[in-house]
Formats: C-alpha cells, sequence, structure tokens
C-alpha cells in the first residue's frame, strides 16, 4: 500500500482541533491548542502518520511507549532532551524521538509537521 499525502495542501478544515494533555504531552504553559489528521493507523503494526499543529507554547514529552520521526512543514520549536543541549527546528528538518526519549519541547511559532509515530508492537 502507497499512502500519498501533501501536508503543505491542508486546511484548517482538514484537521481535528484539541487541547494538549497527556498521554500525548503535558502542558507547562497553559493550554495548548494542537491539529492533527491522520493518514495511517495501523494498530497492527503499531505505526501511524499524518499531520499535526500545535500553537505556542511549552510542553514536557515522554516518548516511553512509542517513537516518531518527525519533518517541520512550518513554525519553529525548541527541543530539549533532559541532561542535553537544546536544538531549534525550523521548516525542512527532521528529527528523530526514540523510545525512551524524555524532555521539553517549546513551540514559538504555529508549528505544522508530518510524524510517523512507532510503538513497541513495531519491534
Amino acid at each position: 500500500m502507497t499512502v500519498v499525502f501533501r501536508a503543505t495542501d491542508l486546511t484548517a478544515s482538514d484537521f481535528e482541533e484539541s487541547l494538549l494533555a497527556p498521554p500525548m504531552a503535558t502542558p507547562l504553559s497553559g493550554e495548548i491548542v494542537v491539529r492533527g489528521h491522520s493518514f495511517l493507523d495501523d494498530d497492527a503494526r503499531g505505526i501511524y502518520s499524518g499531520s499535526w499543529e500545535s500553537e505556542p507554547g511549552t510542553s514536557r514529552w515522554e516518548f516511553t511507549e512509542r517513537g516518531e520521526i518527525i519533518v517541520v512543514i512550518s513554525g519553529r520549536m525548541t527541543v530539549e532532551e533532559d541532561g542535553k543541549p537544546a536544538v531549534t527546528l525550523e521548516p525542512g528538518d527532521t528529527a528523530y524521538f526514540p523510545l525512551g526519549w524524555k524532555g521539553v519541547w517549546t513551540v514559538h511559532e504555529r508549528l505544522r509537521k508530518v510524524y510517523v509515530v512507532y510503538t513497541a508492537k513495531g519491534n
């Protein structure tokens, strides 16, 4: 199966809006509005993909049961793994958050990313 999508072509009506909350992540700077659009949900293999947006804010992420690979489409954020230097991600950057990654994400301006999430099922 081939899944093709253009994250840059998505409009506001394509996304489902919610507030960032556990178990995804814990907001540290008050309520953070996020939006998602899923393209692939393969529970049998433990792999999921789509596009995601976040309004500015700071949140704590702990990838204890899943890992994630992202490509930043627009916006800017800083990620700081516990005990490591902060890294700023901008459009075109790809980042890998392996199982066990724990740290803080600070979204500085509305961020849109493409993500691939995998769970321990995929091992």
